[in-house]
Order: C-alpha cells, then structure tokens, then sequence
C-alpha cells in the first residue's frame, strides 16, 4: 500500500475528477525525482504535461502505470484511491499508455497486436476469423481502413501509433497516456493523430500529453502543467497562455527586461572558420543547417528538449549520419560516416548520458581515459603501459579529478569525477573540436564550477568547442555565439552584446522583443 500522504494532502479527490494525484514523493538513491506533486486530470480533457530532462514527468507517468511505487502520496481514479501494482494491473484498472516507441511487436499482423493475451478462442483455438472481423471494427472507429491481417510493421509509424492507441484505449479506456506520440511522425501524420485524440477526448477519455513541441501544446491540449526538478511550477488552462509563459515556467527564469550580462569569450568571427557544414541535415532529426567552426569558438546550443539540440550534436559526431549537405575541412571535403570518421578528423564527443553513453563503469579510471585515443590508434597498435599510467595521471591532476588510485573503478567516482573522466578522454586525442551535452548535469557545484573554468581555458588554447546546456546563464557567460533550436530547426544565432539568456528565450518562445524583430537564421529550402 503507497503510505498515507502528509496531513496538507489528505483531501478528498476534487469534484468531478476523473484521474487525481496529491501529495506524490519519489526518492531514489542521491536524488528526489518527485516532491509533492499535485496532478488533477478531468474526463474529456487533454492535459499536456511538460518539463526538461529531470523534471519528474517520466516519473510520475511511471507510478501512474505501476512501474515504480510512491513513497508518499495518494492516487485517485473515478473517487476511487488506486495504486497499481503493475502496468496489468494499471491497465485493468483504466489507466493506458503509449509510447514514442511504439511498444508493440511488428512480426505479428495487426489484428495479432490489437487483442494479444486476449485472443478470442473457438474449440480451444485462436479464432483468426472472428479477430480479423473484430480488428477491422475496431479500426474503423479510429478511421483506419487497413487490413488486419497485414504485419504490424507494413504500416507507417502513424499508423502504428494509432494501432497501440486502439488497443491501449480497448484495453483501459478512461485515462490515456501519450508519451511523445509525435516525436518520429510527419506534420501530415501528426494532424492524423490529433483528429484521432480529439476524437478520443469528445468521447470523455482523458487523456495526458507529454511532448516538448509548444506549437503541438497550443493546437491540442486543454490544460498544461509543468514540472521542474520534481516539483510542481505551475498548471494552467491553455487558453489565456502563451509560448513565452511556457518556456518560462519550463526554464526557471522569470524574465526582467534586457540584462546586461554579455558572452565573456571573445567573438572569433574575424579568424577563418576551420570547419564548415552546409546544408548539414538527417530526415526526420534536424532540418538542414549552415554552421561555421572556427579555431577558439564556443558555440552554444539552446533550445527546449526534444528541440534537436542533442540530435544535431550526433549528427556532427557522426553517430547519427547526415543524409543532406556537405563539410569541408581547412577548406578540403571531408566525410563522416561514422564516429570513427569523425576521430580521425580529431573531434571529441561528452553524450548527455555520461553512465549509458559515456563512461564505462567497470573500467578503471585510467582504461576510461586511454579509450578513445586507444581506439584512434587501432587495437593492434596499443599505448603502452607506462605510457597508459603517464597519460592518466597527468590528466587526473590538470583535471583534479578526486579518485584514490587511477585502478579505481570509474562507477565508484561522484558524477562530477565521472564527468571530468569523460573529458580527460577526448582530451587525451588533442581534438580540434570538442562536443559538450550537457557537460554540467547533475553535478555538485563544485565540479560545475571546474568544468565552466575548463571551458574557457581550452578555448583560449584555440580549441574550438559545441556545448549544448538548458542553463541559459551558463551559456551566455561562456559563448562566443549561441545557436538555438526550435522544431528540430535552427531557428537563430545571437552573439556579442544582444547575446543574454532573455534573448535566446525569446527565440524559443518566437517572440521578439519589443519595438524588435526576432533574430533569425535562414532554414536551407531543403529542410524537412
């Protein structure tokens, strides 16, 4: 049983809620995802729910569902106090979701997918007939017209979409999680989602909408709240809101007048730019984009999640492969097909995910930090031991990275020594461009601190750097430009002077300020 809520939380479910969450805590080791959240969902209503990596919104849907537990706090669905065990029992009770990744198995058909578990049976054998017949009924009330008995993976992503929305609807049919839907769909594909929540939404579903596309907020949701750190910021109806409230709430940073506040590296744009990406651009991830590296350049990437911040740093890595444009080199055509290419041009890349895509945990600290440069050489040319316990040790203290012993696995390292590790890695190949997301998440202040301070000093040593960061502060004391991103487009660069965090906010939100025309950047026509 979840444990009884605060006394501040013990209030009876607000009249005519369908779904209602108070007082609802989440702590896991080191971290409090969720602080006394306060959620209320009303039948025929899409409520979108919104927030950066970090807010909590993964974890709430995740306890809604019964994958996690509460620690505090108390679910009610219809008046009546739930906590699912489960996503069965979840689903039994009423409460369906679908996923970015549609979650369903594309080597069975259609009509396979939509009644899997619940097959309906004739002599003790699965009536393939009368599951055909009862698909097709199904789909046509969601204005599909396709065979059921065609594999799940013939049809396009939307469609698929559609099919696990029908049968998470069918299976729970009161509360409706969306979880970016959207994300991998055409703007074609997307109006045909929407007419089918809308139709959901009239038949008195409830339905939450978690995206971080605002234009898809204001055409499709009712409600919005929004969640930062594990807190509540603030829900609103959407009527009466507009985008620059959202980024707002979503950013933590109440916007004053113009700031004062300039970029304190200096502007290179009179040094020849070394690198140049043009019409640079993956279907379906980022829009085709123009982007000039010069040696001693920090170019930040703004841009709310889900913007195309970290898609475009994949595709400048190589880990997701361009399909439009062309990069030139010191004036030469270069290629990147692949990391591999993209080491061999002495680019480094820090992922966002430093324990998934970053570290390896079971290394120690000096097998982490000869990696990538180990890899360069090629396995048949290997660094060789003294010189493995050299290199580490020289960047364990330029770095002052705290571990008792270069053998240490790097799993038992803080997040800030983890996070130092990883650049000592790309360090140690002597790149000419280094690719920071989020290179100062979730670490103390401190290391923060540190990290900012190494920011500065590889610039002045004219390395060039693309540092990706949701702190607008913290990027606008060390850019010499920032980028920034809206709709897996780049939508503007801001630099010198006009460069302040209540500058790039506007560009989010396309908003100008006042008496002032947005700063824009021209989209190639080939964008998708």
């Amino acid at each position: 049983m979840v444990p009884m809520p605060d006394a501040a939380h013990t209030a009876p479910p607000a009249a005519g809620a369908l779904l209602q969450v108070s007082g609802l805590s989440k702590s896991f080791p080191g971290q409090k995802a969720l602080d006394g959240i306060d959620f209320t969902l009303h039948a025929g209503q899409v409520h979108a729910l919104l927030g950066e990596n970090g807010a909590g919104k993964s974890t709430l849907i995740k306890i809604l569902t019964g994958v996690h537990r509460a620690d505090t706090g108390h679910i009610h669905l219809n008046g009546r106090r739930i906590a699912p065990r489960d996503t069965a029992d979840a689903q039994a009770q009423g409460i369906g979701t679908v996923y970015q990744e549609v979650n369903l198995l594309p080597n069975l058909t259609v009509a396979e997918n939509l009644y899997l578990g619940r097959q309906p049976r004739r002599f003790g054998m699965v009536d393939h007939r009368r599951m055909r017949a009862d698909a097709r009924r199904l789909l046509a009330r969601y204005g599909l017209d396709i065979d059921p008995g065609s594999l799940l993976s013939d049809q396009s992503v939307a469609v698929q979409q559609i099919v696990a929305i029908a049968r998470a609807v069918d299976l729970s049919g009161k509360v409706l999680i969306l979880d970016e839907p959207t994300a991998s769909l055409d703007r074609a594909e997307v109006a045909m989602l929407f007419d089918v929540v809308r139709g959901l939404r009239d038949q008195g579903l409830g339905i939450i909408f978690i995206t971080h596309f605002l234009d898809q907020v204001f055409a499709l949701a009712d409600q919005v709240t929004v969640l930062r750190n594990g807190r509540l910021i603030d829900s609103r109806p959407v009527a009466g809101l507009d985008a620059m409230q959202i980024v707002t709430m979503m950013l933590g940073r109440d916007l004053a007048a113009a700031e004062d506040q300039v970029a304190r590296t200096a502007d290179t744009a009179a040094v020849a730019p070394a690198m140049v990406f043009k019409g640079w651009g993956r279907r379906r991830s980022v829009a085709p984009f123009d982007l000039e590296i010069r040696p001693g350049d920090v170019i930040g990437i703004a841009g709310l999640l889900g913007s195309g911040r970290s898609e475009t740093a994949r595709l400048l890595f190589g880990l997701d492969t361009a399909d439009s444009g062309r990069l030139t080199i010191d004036g030469r055509p270069a290629r990147i097909g692949g990391p591999r290419d993209a080491v061999a041009l002495r680019f480094g890349f820090c992922p966002e995910d430093r324990k998934t895509d970053g570290i390896v945990g079971d290394l120690s600290v000096r097998e982490n930090i000869i990696l990538a440069l180990q890899a360069r050489r090629g396995w048949l040319k290997p660094i060789p031991p003294t010189a493995m316990v050299a290199l580490a040790d020289r960047f364990v203290a330029a770095l002052d990275i705290r571990t008792g012993d270069i053998e240490t696995p790097v799993k038992l390292l803080s997040g800030g020594n983890q996070q130092k590790v990883l650049l000592a890695r790309w360090l140690a190949t002597s790149p000419r461009l280094l690719i920071l997301d989020e290179p100062t998440r979730g670490i103390d202040v401190g290391a923060h601190a540190e990290i900012i301070r190494l920011i500065h000093r590889l610039c002045a040593d004219g390395m060039a750097l693309v540092v990706i960061s949701s702190e607008l502060d913290e990027i606008v004391a060390y850019a010499s430009r920032v980028v920034v991103l809206r709709d897996r487009r780049h939508v503007g660069e801001i630099r010198g002077t006009a460069l302040t965090a209540d500058a790039i906010m506007r560009v989010i939100a396309d908003v100008p300020a006042a008496g002032q025309p947005l700063v824009s950047a021209p989209v190639p026509e080939t964008a998708s």
